[in-house]
């Protein structure tokens, strides 16, 4: 157990019948952090949560909470709540009412539950609110309400499934911030589970990425968009371009495109392929100065998204197509630093495609 781990999991493991839900997963939870599971449906993430609140015991393994073996606590006796997807307000109650429920349940006294109520109502904006029925209430506000339901209890970590998933999509990236606030002004340990890659990254501190009931990888949302260690991370997490070829010196020979530059430092002839992100490719109607990795292809389709467009390159002697994210009209792009033209690039027009060699990252899983 590392040094300000306020959950260690160690080796766990469930199965159901012949389904291995989580396959030997082990993972500290560090004191305040915002850590989010991020994986596709049935990756295990749902599985693991449970078995930290304690509604699921794990076949095999340990998990401690403060160094404190959980495995014969049950769900109601662990200073951990969960706030579920569908927030189970109490449809009779109003808001004030819904939040001092679980203090009620512990025998508090009148004037503490008011006291810690009206600070909660305060700290989460819901005071002009107190005395509406759920039914009155936003998507968003419902959301918070739930929210403070669960912090007033003061619980050592707070656990939420797809906690924005009911939101549409404006609610969710503001509640997305409000959570963030939240997490930092009460700093009790948050731990997301979503499947959305996004919303991994705008909330997370740390993320374990998992598919097929283990952690596939676990960093920090820059390094895991960054620096994808398998073809699955490199693919979950945003959208990437992958180059299937073998591995030779300073780089990879693709067929049909020769040799890439990228740092790679396998035997030579390893199967292996590059990853190259859609934003780090820079567009240019001539090929540039050396330096860049280049193919030339012609622009299939066009998706104006207001702060970008997507683009579709159609590559010479490749038959997968590239991916391209430009700002629109040409304008410079923070990201990249070699952007050229100003004129918008249109469908049929060849072009070339140029990228870094250390904007690559060479993948063998």
């Amino acid at each position: 157990m590392a040094a300000g781990a306020v959950i260690s999991l160690q080796g766990v493991t469930k199965r159901f019948g012949g389904l291995t839900a989580v396959d030997g997963v082990s993972v500290d939870l560090v004191e305040g952090e915002f850590f989010a599971l991020l994986g596709p449906s049935g990756c295990g993430k749902t599985t693991l949560l449970r078995m930290v609140a304690g509604f699921e015991e794990p076949d095999e393994g340990a998990i401690h909470l403060d160094g404190r073996d959980m495995a014969r606590l049950g769900a109601n006796r662990r200073p951990i709540n969960l706030m579920f997807q569908s927030y189970a307000l109490f449809p009779h109650m109003d808001v004030r009412r819904n939040i001092s429920y679980g203090l009620e349940m512990e025998r508090l006294a009148k004037g503490e539950i008011a006291r810690r109520v009206d600070e909660i109502l305060e700290q989460t904006q819901l005071s002009a609110l107190a005395h509406r029925k759920p039914a009155q209430l936003s998507g968003g506000q419902r959301q918070r309400v739930a929210l403070a339901r669960a912090l007033i209890k003061r619980p050592r970590v707070l656990l939420l499934d797809e906690p924005l998933g009911a939101l549409d999509k404006k609610l969710r990236e503001q509640m997305q911030l409000e959570l963030k606030r939240l997490q930092h002004e009460f700093g009790i340990t948050f731990v997301v589970v979503t499947h959305d890659q996004e919303e991994a990254l705008v909330l997370a501190d740390r993320i374990a990425l998992m598919n097929g009931g283990r952690i596939v990888q676990l960093d920090a949302p820059r390094a895991l968009y960054e620096e994808p260690r398998t073809r699955f991370a490199a693919q979950f997490i945003g959208l990437t371009n992958l180059f299937e070829g073998r591995a030779v010196a300073g780089g990879i020979e693709i067929a049909g495109l020769g040799p890439l530059q990228a740092a790679c430092d396998l035997q030579a002839g390893s199967a292996c392929a590059l990853s190259v992100r859609p934003e780090r490719i820079v567009l240019a109607r001539d090929r540039m100065a050396e330096g860049y990795n280049a193919v030339s292809g012609e622009i299939t389709d066009i998706a104006y998204l207001g702060q970008s467009e997507n683009l579709r390159v159609a590559v010479d002697g490749y038959e997968t197509p590239l991916s391209v994210c430009v700002a629109p009209d040409g304008q410079a792009d923070a990201r990249t630093d070699a952007r050229t033209g100003a004129q918008r690039h249109r469908v049929g027009e060849t072009v070339w495609c140029h990228w870094r060699p250390a904007h690559g990252r060479i993948l063998t899983d």
